[in-house]
């Protein structure tokens, strides 16, 4: 039987379908595996049922020959080297729309917790000192703000959409070309990255990381906000520099940073600090923080593993699978083959639409 292996736990009805059509071998235990524990169980299977503490590069792709198709339990994918999976005869596929609704939720939940500071109401609650009303802890509301949102594809339509009955101004910011029925339809004024930093009092990043967007929101990008702008962050962590961040809050610039995303998660940038500034993490009353809870919805993540698991069946079964990141039929290239290609395994025959680049 063909091995599928899943590198989190999953949901039991996803486990059952799995095993319907393979050999499958989970890591139930929460922690990632270690890249040697990783290839140890990978290096003969034939799918792979991925997650955002994975990586899959060429090396990876090398010593795993029997491997037809990494089915990815997520939408972005800058850990995932498409060019590679394609150069090796390797689908590639993602869940594009189920984490949206959930995400964008979480924004504005992130938004109002940091603009109305409900994480400093509760400690003082909590502190055991609070004996009624008192004049302080003023925050700022939603009616009238100006907010920009960077990133205009379907989590950032579905964050303004989910905004606009608060009453605040919407202004966003794509690179690409976005129909502006869908604009009108969320009320965003379409502006320049300047422009929108430059104006906006709350500013929500909805970006996928890549080399255009890695630290967009840098010191010089910080200096030229209004003073007291609110920053929240739900795209990817290395979008923000933490470091510059931090800085700004300490120089009470910026008003305050909320992000569910952390540059520690981005395990495909060279050189990625390896856990939260600590400065960041002392900023506690003009912070707040979730621990990347952005699909962390029962019913959207038993979805996006059966989504997952629809591909690997798919392919398994000498079928397309839906939503493959590398959208022609990927075929071994034997010139980046360590092995002979006499010995060179069998991929799945099912066809597909063309390879495209890498997006967050």
């Amino acid at each position: 039987m063909p091995k599928i292996v899943v590198t989190n736990p999953i949901f039991p009805e996803v486990e059952t379908r799995l095993r319907d059509v393979g050999e499958v071998v989970i890591n139930g235990h929460g922690a990632p595996w270690s890249r040697d524990e990783l290839l140890d169980r990978l290096h003969d299977a034939d799918a792979m049922l991925a997650f955002m503490t994975d990586t899959v590069d060429q090396e990876l792709l090398d010593r795993c020959p029997n491997l037809k198709i990494v089915a990815c339990a997520l939408k972005g994918f800058d850990n995932f080297d498409v060019e590679a999976c394609t150069r090796a005869g390797v689908w590639l596929t993602v869940v594009p729309d189920l984490l949206t609704v959930p995400t964008a939720e979480l924004a504005v939940a992130l938004t109002l917790g940091l603009c109305r500071n409900l994480l400093a109401g509760d400690d003082r609650v909590r502190a055991g000192g609070f004996d009624g009303w008192r004049a302080e802890l003023y925050g700022s509301g939603l009616q009238n703000a100006i907010v920009g949102i960077a990133g205009l594809g379907r989590v950032g339509l579905a964050i303004a959409e989910r905004l606009k009955g608060f009453g605040p101004r919407l202004l966003g910011f794509d690179e690409r070309p976005i129909s502006q029925a869908a604009l009108a339809g969320c009320g965003i004024s379409p502006v320049a990255w300047d422009k929108l930093i430059g104006e906006s009092e709350i500013i929500i990043l909805a970006l996928p990381l890549n080399a255009r967007t890695f630290h967009l929101v840098s010191a010089a990008a910080l200096r030229r906000t209004q003073r007291g702008t609110r920053l929240v962050n739900i795209g990817r962590g290395s979008i923000v520099d933490e470091a510059a961040v931090a800085q700004s809050l300490e120089e009470n610039h910026i008003g305050g940073y909320a992000a569910d995303v952390f540059e520690m998660e981005d395990w495909a940038v060279e050189g990625r600090p390896r856990r939260i500034p600590q400065r960041l993490l002392a900023l506690r009353d003009r912070t707040l923080f979730t621990p990347h809870l952005g699909s962390a919805v029962r019913s959207a993540r038993l979805a996006i593993e059966q989504a997952a698991a629809d591909a690997i069946i798919a392919v398994l079964s000498g079928r397309q699978p839906a939503n493959a990141v590398n959208r022609e039929e990927p075929r071994r290239d034997p010139s980046t083959d360590l092995k002979s290609t006499a010995n060179a395994p069998m991929r799945s025959s099912a066809s597909g639409p063309s390879s495209k680049v890498r997006e967050g």
